[in-house]
């Protein structure tokens, strides 16, 4: 299965099975790329959030015109800070983004659960290894990675450039089919 990428510098379709690392500035703009990567070519998409809520995903695929029936968010922050959840089918909950296996977990039965093309967002490895640590966030990338690969499925993972030592960064990029790197001024280049 082939699923198009509308992301500048980008190859213009990938093979179902494609991982790709978003590696940007600590705070860089990622929005774009990541709302252009879930809303083109996709039946059903899931957002792993680590660093937001679900209604501020929420807010952004609004914002950026994302079909949001396609969507199902998987919050790992409301829980933590106290907020009020209600699940439903487009929105899950974990306790913490420190329960690895819980994204794991998720991440499967939405693979599981749906068919055609299927889109995952994971924002952020970065914010991953601060709640959990490096080698456990190293494991369940990987598990993740497997899923995709077994879901012909595409996922983009998103990796904060000046939060990791190089020998980490290096190591994600050699995990992933694909790296996209924005530069402090927003430029966009990518190896495939």
């Amino acid at each position: 299965m082939q699923y198009s990428l509308e992301i500048e510098n980008a190859p213009e379709t990938v093979a179902g099975g494609t991982s790709i690392l978003l590696v940007h500035p600590s705070t860089g703009e990622t929005d774009r790329i990541d709302t252009e990567f879930i809303k083109q070519d996709t039946d059903h998409l899931l957002v792993v959030s680590t660093r937001t809520t679900a209604r501020e995903v929420q807010q952004k695929l609004e914002h950026y015109e994302v079909d949001e029936s396609k969507a199902t968010i998987l919050d790992t922050l409301s829980a933590e800070r106290g907020y009020t959840r209600r699940q439903s089918d487009h929105v899950r909950y974990i306790s913490t983004p420190e329960d690895l296996d819980g994204i794991v977990d998720e991440t499967r039965k939405f693979l599981e659960e749906h068919d055609g093309k299927l889109r995952i967002s994971v924002d952020s490895i970065s914010e991953m290894i601060y709640y959990a640590d490096e080698a456990r966030t190293r494991e369940a990338v990987e598990a993740l990675l497997d899923l995709l690969d077994e879901h012909d499925a595409v996922g983009l993972f998103h990796l904060a450039r000046g939060v990791h030592e190089k020998k980490i960064l290096d190591e994600y990029r050699a995990m992933f089919d694909g790296v996209i790197e924005v530069d402090e001024t927003g430029d966009v280049t990518s190896s495939f």
